[in-house]
């Protein structure tokens, strides 16, 4: 059993859309997304630098466009039993299973980049990476001190979030802590204010059913309703995500796990929590063939 996995916010990488719009009907595509959502994904993509990736605002649009481009590159005849993304990466996870399609989820992707870095904006944030140490005593430490476990991502990593002084306070025994250069507290309450208009933009996007399960980051839980899928892709916004959750659904249900560009991330949690799983990271399109092997071997007992 084949799953598809999307990684989020971080993954990105300067040029990462060269590769993928050499064929020119990819390009056109591309193109097209950027008139449609008003932001230059070929520039941004080719020749912006990595500051300017970074910004909440280009980095989500551009993780969505590179997951849509490298899935689009595979084998159509590749059977999906699973999708699942980290984060933004739920977005390419629900247009790859066919719950909204592909510009839908550019602008659904657009408008949350521009309302979460309008978030983060309102009152100073940060998120700080906690890695090793006893998960319990690490989220002890995390809720003494206010903030909360945005991101468990398993694989003895998890994504605190919250107050600036209090992040730097943050020294859970046993563990190292690394600020991440983020503008604000995602997947928090301070992301609230993004939630309501992400909302009133999902209810009116054209919603069908997933052709596959599509693992939820709230609970792990294997979603098969198109319209709860996209109500819970907006309530994430501010809620924290269970990507360790997502990672033991896989292992229960799937024996292989590909990632969509930009690659590499949730590969790397995989087979440090979940090496039961075998992992392909597409990275480029010279790994396109053996992608397709990889495909191959695990969708011959494919059960929707």
């Amino acid at each position: 059993m084949l799953a598809l996995v999307a990684p989020g916010q971080g993954a990105q990488t300067p040029g990462m859309l060269e590769p993928w719009i050499q064929d020119p009907a990819a390009k056109l595509l591309v193109q097209q997304w950027s008139h449609e959502i008003g932001l230059d994904l070929v520039r941004l993509g080719t020749t912006a630098d990595a500051e300017e990736i970074k910004d909440t605002a280009n980095a989500q649009p551009l993780i969505v466009a590179a997951g849509l481009l490298g899935a689009r590159a595979l084998n159509k005849e590749n059977n999906l039993a699973f999708v699942a993304g980290h984060s933004v990466g739920e977005i390419t996870a629900a247009a790859l299973a066919g719950v909204i399609n592909d510009l839908d989820a550019m602008k659904l992707v657009r408008a949350r980049g521009i309302e979460m870095a309008k978030a983060a904006a309102i009152k100073p944030a940060g998120m700080a990476a906690v890695l090793g140490g006893d998960r319990e005593v690490v989220l002890r430490a995390i809720a003494d001190l206010g903030l909360v476990a945005a991101n468990d991502n398993g694989a003895g990593q998890i994504v605190a979030a919250g107050d600036l002084d209090a992040l730097s306070q943050l020294a859970p025994e046993g563990a190292r802590v690394r600020a991440l250069a983020v503008a604000g507290a995602f997947h928090t309450s301070y992301m609230e204010p993004a939630v309501a208009p992400l909302r009133a933009l999902a209810a009116s996007l054209e919603v069908q059913d997933p052709k596959c399960g599509v693992i939820s980051n709230k609970d792990g839980a294997v979603i098969r309703n198109g319209r709860e899928i996209l109500d819970r892709i907006v309530a994430q916004i501010s809620n924290p995500v269970r990507w360790d959750l997502c990672m033991t659904t896989l292992t229960e249900n799937v024996s292989g796990a590909l990632e969509v560009p930009p690659a590499g991330t949730l590969v790397g949690l995989l087979k440090r929590a979940a090496p039961i799983v075998e992992t392909f990271a597409l990275k480029a399109v010279a790994d396109l063939a053996l992608a397709d092997e990889f495909a191959l071997r695990h969708n011959q007992e494919v059960s929707n």
